[in-house]
């Protein structure tokens, strides 16, 4: 294992055990890529928000200028990989990834976007708005991991953009409150309206409106449900080890959201994670779930209609 892919490797082990258990049924080869596209995904998020994969460590809050700045540099690194001259290990990782698969640049600067959104501040008025920021943080991911499975079909990176959109639909309503803490909101304020609330970072933490947050965040993962329902239908293009990892990733994740629900307007006194049996589960049941699609999914000719999800521009068909 080189320098790179070892690097990558822990980057994915300490930032995301999910997907990181999931990612243990590619295939070797897919799998380092995997890996050196999560690194790199992972440094941009932690310079970002100054973390260490994901974790906080407690330094200053950055300025606005701090952040423009970051998301500058992220911008000019990523454009200098592409021209075949990265500098950082991360960015060494992005452009191996890029050559190897054929990525276009567009998608991984879709992603440094959706940073400069959070660091503008940027708010969100209706639900296209959150989509589209749920397209740049995660769906634009989702596409660049399925190009690395070897898909090219607009149809097939359409349901893999759906479930990188699911997955961030899921964080919205994981962190929910924690987000609001550090002064940040995602739910749509015509929703939030709708329950008697504005999108006031301070409204949404204070506990006496923990009801009315979960009412708007069932909504959010109901329309999260729809996205996992339209990934499904693209496990069956992928090879069938990428098919079990993308399929035990989705169970897995799911299973974040299902516990939300299941805890009600308690769900952010103790942050919702899957346990090591739910990861287990997952797995298995992704396993399944593969099996059954890649050996009858295929028969089935085309799969359902997509009609009424959110697309982003430049994956409509």
């Amino acid at each position: 294992m080189d320098a790179i892919v070892a690097m990558s490797r822990r980057q994915i082990e300490v930032g995301s055990k999910s997907f990181a258990k999931a990612a243990g049924l590619f295939d070797p080869k897919t799998r380092d890529s995997v890996h050196m596209l999560y690194a790199w995904c992972r440094h941009c998020d932690d310079v970002i928000d100054d973390q260490v994969a994901g974790f906080n460590t407690g330094g200053q809050i950055a300025t606005p200028d701090d952040l423009e700045a970051r998301v500058h540099h992220l911008r000019e690194q990523t454009i200098r990989a592409y021209a075949g001259d990265p500098d950082e290990p991360p960015f060494h990782a992005l452009y191996r990834v890029a050559a190897t698969h054929q990525i276009p640049q567009s998608y991984p600067l879709d992603l440094i976007d959706g940073f400069a959104m959070d660091a503008a501040g940027r708010s969100y008025e209706t639900i296209e708005d959150t989509l589209s920021y749920c397209y740049h943080v995660a769906g634009a991911v989702g596409v660049m991991m399925a190009m690395v499975m070897g898909a090219r079909e607009q149809a097939v990176l359409q349901r893999a953009c759906d479930l990188g959109i699911a997955f961030q639909l899921t964080n919205i309503s994981r962190d929910v409150i924690a987000d609001a803490d550090v002064g940040r909101v995602y739910l749509p304020s015509e929703w939030l309206a709708d329950a008697g609330l504005s999108a006031d970072p301070e409204q949404l933490g204070a506990a006496e409106h923990r009801e009315a947050v979960f009412a708007v965040v069932v909504r959010l993962l109901d329309l999260a449900d729809l996205f996992y329902e339209s990934a499904r239908f693209g496990i069956a293009r992928l090879p069938f080890r990428s098919a079990c990892a993308v399929a035990a990733a989705r169970r897995i994740y799911r299973a974040i959201g299902a516990d939300v629900r299941a805890r009600g307007p308690a769900a952010w006194d103790v942050r919702p994670k899957t346990s090591a049996g739910q990861k287990l589960a997952g797995l298995g049941l992704g396993l399944a779930d593969a099996a059954h699609a890649v050996s009858f999914g295929r028969l089935r000719g085309d799969p359902p209609s997509r009609a009424g999800l959110w697309t982003p521009t430049g994956l409509q068909i």
